[in-house]
């Protein structure tokens, strides 16, 4: 997987969800450290974090939510799971949708949609109006959906990213067919745990947080960490732990630097709380928005009342 440089150095690897021509390898074009680089696609998430853990590759680009699907259930499971991981930087990509077919396919002669299945429940309307007597086959990805069109007669088009036509010969039917024309995609750049990236300001922390017991208030407890810190949170998604009926962890986003005194009093509050934290990172938010956090818990006020305390 590897290969070297003129200069003999080896270069570094990043691995995304393949095949080329997906929404992921989207994401790892806006990396500028993965210019000149080796890319690797996989198959899966876990695929690609496991290459990161045998040290197969240097990063990798996995999503991780969808403004329209919500969160990548796959991404969150496999990153409470695999110890040693840090997140590295957040990458958003639009996702527009055509629909492609060989070429001199013409529309009326579509009976067969192949494509993955997030990508065909965002572009229902669109079929509903325009191929109402389609059949539908699922694909691994809309890249893999794209390429057997190449390969073979098992469906007449394909819906597959609006750049699909970059890599394969195919004939444009129909542009822009997603149902929300402002959807996007979120991915992360994953890697092992080392130094965290130093703060911008304009940063996001994420953590993985597992309630201590199922009791009356337990959420509750859990956010006032960051209410009571005036730390806004960005995301947050009950996935199932899998041991028993009931048991769920949270995975949140957090507004802000684990640098910053609001998130690091909220992070110690919430180790205080709860039996298991992960946390997987603060890197810089791909918005550029900058993090406030409201009141007074700003890095001096903090300063303020550590020197007041001392004091005492």
């Amino acid at each position: 997987m590897s290969s070297k440089t003129s200069n003999g150095s080896a270069k570094k690897t990043y691995s995304y969800l393949g095949p080329i021509g997906t929404f992921t390898e989207l994401a790892l074009a806006q990396v500028a450290e993965a210019k000149g680089a080796n890319w690797h696609p996989v198959s899966h998430v876990q695929e690609a974090i496991d290459d990161v853990i045998a040290g197969r590759a240097f990063r990798a680009i996995i999503p991780v939510e969808n403004s329209v699907e919500g969160g990548v259930s796959a991404t969150s499971d496999a990153l409470a799971v695999n110890p040693n991981i840090r997140i590295y930087g957040e990458y958003l990509v639009p996702v527009t949708f055509d629909l492609v077919a060989r070429q001199g396919t013409a529309l009326s002669a579509v009976k067969i949609v192949a494509t993955h299945p997030v990508a065909y429940a965002q572009t229902r309307t669109w079929l509903s109006k325009n191929l109402k007597k389609h059949t539908y086959l699922q694909a691994t990805s809309t890249a893999a959906a794209a390429s057997a069109l190449l390969e073979s007669d098992s469906a007449d088009a394909a819906i597959a990213a609006s750049t699909i036509t970059k890599h394969y010969k195919l004939k444009v039917l129909a542009k822009n067919i997603g149902d929300n024309k402002n959807a996007q995609t979120r991915f992360l750049q994953i890697g092992l745990a080392n130094s965290t990236p130093k703060p911008t300001g304009k940063d996001k922390t994420s953590v993985i947080v597992e309630l201590p017991n199922d009791r009356p208030g337990a959420l509750l407890e859990m956010l006032e960490q960051f209410a009571a810190r005036g730390v806004n949170l960005s995301r947050i998604e009950s996935r199932p732990i899998g041991d028993q009926l009931g048991r769920y962890r949270f995975n949140i986003d957090i507004e802000g630097h684990v640098d910053d005194a609001a998130v690091s009093e909220a992070l110690k509050g919430l180790h205080r709380f709860s039996p298991k934290v992960i946390f997987l990172g603060s890197y810089a938010r791909a918005d550029k928005k900058k993090s406030v956090h409201e009141g007074n818990n700003t890095n001096a006020a903090f300063a303020a009342a550590e020197k007041w305390i001392a004091k005492l």
